[in-house]
């Protein structure tokens, strides 16, 4: 079903040690309830194409929140996103945000959309390149979360290029064990971060764990290959992954909450 009408603002409330966090916001028209879902921007940062992605989101019936992890550098989304960048290639001690940072930043957006009048009860999380790494993350470690989908994360398996250290003090393949909800993974066979190889190691983890995962993998497509404003959109490929993300949020965030459970 799509909801053709929405709203769609920029909303401020409190993250991670209570410190205020601006984000964008969208909902379908109308009274709900709605699934949530938690839009995690890639390195670059909260962009064009991540506003797009939250609208996209409540088209197809999803209340949809998208936390600017960089709030807190003063900086432009644009200018803390190249700052990210170049910390990535550099090797700098803290890579976009710090991982407890970020953690506590996707739990109180879960939880922020929990408390909309309009929530089913039920929240997910999607993140895109190292917003994937921390869906993988989010999936481990926050509570409260109902699925989680990752859109090609580097850094999921041990990384020369994200330095483990007190900013990034696990590798998320390290906490497999301890997921807490079903994880959806999606890939291109010509990605270098992470590599088909480094997909097939995070496949085998999960499997050992015992986890409810699934993965799809898109030949002919690279890194990024969702955005449709950069050189790496893969329409077709795009499109078929779309789907598996609807049809994966549709089995586990609109079955219905069960009675005393937030």
């Amino acid at each position: 079903m799509a909801y053709t009408g929405m709203t769609a603002e920029t909303v401020t409330f409190d993250g991670h040690n209570g410190d205020k966090l601006e984000a964008y916001f969208a909902r379908p028209a109308g009274s709900g309830p709605f699934p949530g879902v938690v839009v995690i921007h890639h390195l670059p940062g909260w962009d064009e194409w991540t506003t797009e992605v939250v609208r996209k989101f409540a088209h197809n019936g999803y209340a949809a929140v998208s936390p600017h992890l960089y709030s807190r550098t003063g900086m432009s989304p644009e200018e803390a996103g190249a700052a990210a960048y170049r910390g990535l290639q550099s090797g700098a001690p803290v890579i976009g945000q710090p991982d407890d940072q970020a953690m506590g930043d996707i739990e109180a957006s879960a939880k922020w959309l929990k408390a909309q009048g309009t929530s089913n009860g039920r929240v997910g999380c999607i993140g895109f390149c190292s917003g994937g790494r921390l869906a993988y993350l989010a999936a481990c470690r926050v509570p409260g979360l109902d699925a989680a989908v990752d859109c090609w994360g580097g850094a999921v398996t041990a990384s020369p290029r994200w330095p483990t250290n007190d900013a990034h003090p696990a590798v998320p393949i390290d906490l497999t064990p301890q997921m807490r909800c079903p994880l959806l993974g999606i890939f291109g066979n010509d990605d270098q971060f992470p590599t088909p190889q480094e997909v097939d190691q995070i496949e085998a983890a999960l499997k050992k764990a015992g986890k409810e995962y699934e993965f799809h993998r898109y030949d002919g497509a690279g890194h990024g290959f969702f955005a449709t404003d950069r050189p790496m959109s893969r329409p077709e490929q795009a499109k078929d992954a779309w789907q598996k993300v609807f049809a994966f949020y549709a089995k586990h965030l609109k079955a219905p909450v069960a009675a005393g459970v937030a």
